[in-house]
């Protein structure tokens, strides 16, 4: 009779440590990949680190860059796409000073592919061109092909490249429709205008503002 209830007492010990055991297992963790316990999220938020967010400044979760791209942030820009930036003193290219008097520069290029730039003369006269634009990554390294449809003041598509390193953007297009050049190309690289007639006479330096 002893031996029963010994077998007895030690089979509802095993139970209850057995059950104990299972619900310890069952504890929300950071790392079980479903939404448990206090999570904000899968694996997030609550106890655990913070559920990525598309203001966060990294990439994190499904996006495809930082803050941007996947199926929760805005789409990722690339190249010059909504950038803004300005150009003056001896960044301005020579050919625009000698033929405009232009004293300085300042381009946004928005991501639904339309810009704005302000280009303003040694007395302070604005002049404001905006239009469309469309831009392709080149086969040389970090040189993007750029074609700029401009609407107003007047209707004329010009082309070229553009080069962007930190903040700074180098950048040479030319009018092609009407004709009045030939534009440069990323193979003959900046300076190319006119199959080099021009030197860097038409290569502008812009600095990013925002």
């Amino acid at each position: 009779m002893k031996s029963l209830k010994f077998l007895l007492i030690c089979t509802a010990l095993v139970g209850f440590s057995t059950s104990w055991q299972s619900c310890k297992d069952d504890e929300p963790t950071c790392t079980d990949g479903i939404q448990n316990g206090t999570e904000v999220g899968v694996d997030c938020g609550g106890p655990c680190a913070a559920c990525p967010s598309c203001t966060d400044g990294v990439q994190n979760g499904e996006e495809t860059g930082v803050d941007c791209g996947g199926p929760d942030c805005d789409p990722c820009y690339t190249g010059i796409e909504n950038t803004k930036w300005q150009s003056s003193g001896a960044n301005v290219a020579p050919l625009l000073v000698a033929i405009f008097n232009t004293d300085s520069i300042y381009a946004q290029f928005n991501g639904d592919h339309t810009y704005v730039v302000e280009q303003y003369d040694n007395v302070g006269a604005k002049v404001e061109l905006t239009g469309t634009y469309t831009q392709a990554v080149s086969s040389v390294a970090d040189i993007w092909t750029i074609v700029i449809n401009q609407t107003t003041p007047t209707a004329i598509t010009a082309e070229g490249i553009f080069q962007i390193t930190a903040d700074t953007m180098k950048y040479e297009i030319v009018q092609t429709n009407p004709p009045a050049g030939t534009a440069p190309t990323p193979e003959l690289g900046f300076g190319s205008t006119n199959a080099g007639a021009l030197g860097t006479a038409n290569v502008q330096t812009y600095v990013r503002i925002d």
